[in-house]
């Protein structure tokens, strides 16, 4: 098993991509700190994983908050053997709303959770991986850095885009201490975030993606589980597309 022994924690772990990816590393034998402002969620998320054999905790953070996420931090050192081995920073919010209507306090709070949340959980951890002399940071950014958001509002394309340089900037000052960070860039994927979307948009994407699909949960958990391996040592400050070919160079 790929991750036996190893802590991992995920951010936005309710549901969608972050429960997938925490099942998928508690089959490959991580501890799971499964971590969300909804804290019913990532309950649910554990108790899954317990359910299946594996060992998760929940724990309620608000990561655009300096004390909740150093909070979640000491729970997962208290809980699993004062480890942590993987950081997977998932959570994130998402509105469309055309710039001109944009209110300041929306800008704030999308670039709050999305991206001064990477920041802080990655700073929270970076001591704990450097005394470790190992570590995994996987950041999820989204296809919106890509194609300029034509589903998103300026301020989610915009903190996604900062998630982007920061997991750049992490593996040049990170790499020299045996921590290993890249990124995921997903593609429109089928979870509760675009149950409400029009059929007639979800439809247009899966018929201009190669592959002829909406990102599924799974196709996150598993990239994600590649990167935050062993398999994946020398593949830094990278960020991979999960898209199905819609965006491809």
């Amino acid at each position: 098993m790929e991750f036996a022994g190893q802590t991992a924690i995920v951010t936005g772990s309710a549901r969608g991509f972050g429960r997938a990816i925490c099942r998928r590393l508690a089959q490959g034998g991580a501890r799971i700190v499964a971590a969300d402002i909804n804290l019913p969620g990532a309950e649910e998320t554990a108790s899954r994983i317990t359910q299946e054999g594996g060992r998760a905790v929940a724990v309620k953070v608000d990561v655009a908050s300096a004390s909740s996420v150093e909070n979640m931090v000491k729970t997962s050192l208290a809980t699993f053997d004062n480890r942590v081995d993987v950081l997977v920073n998932n959570a994130a919010i998402w509105t469309n709303v055309p710039t001109e209507e944009l209110r300041e306090e929306d800008w704030d709070r999308m670039v709050d959770v999305n991206m001064k949340g990477v920041f802080l959980c990655c700073k929270a951890v970076i001591p704990i991986m450097k005394r470790q002399k190992r570590g995994h940071i996987v950041n999820i950014a989204s296809i919106a850095t890509r194609t300029g958001g034509t589903l998103a509002g300026i301020h989610y394309v915009a903190s996604k885009g900062g998630v982007l340089a920061m997991t750049k900037k992490l593996a040049k000052e990170l790499g020299p201490y045996g921590i290993v960070v890249n990124g995921v860039n997903p593609g429109t994927g089928q979870t509760e975030m675009t149950v409400d979307w029009p059929p007639s948009i979800l439809d247009g994407v899966m018929k201009n993606t190669p592959l002829g699909r909406l990102v599924q949960p799974e196709d996150i958990a598993d990239t994600v589980a590649f990167l935050a391996s062993d398999a994946a040592r020398f593949v830094h400050g990278e960020t991979v597309d999960v898209n199905g070919g819609i965006v491809c160079d």
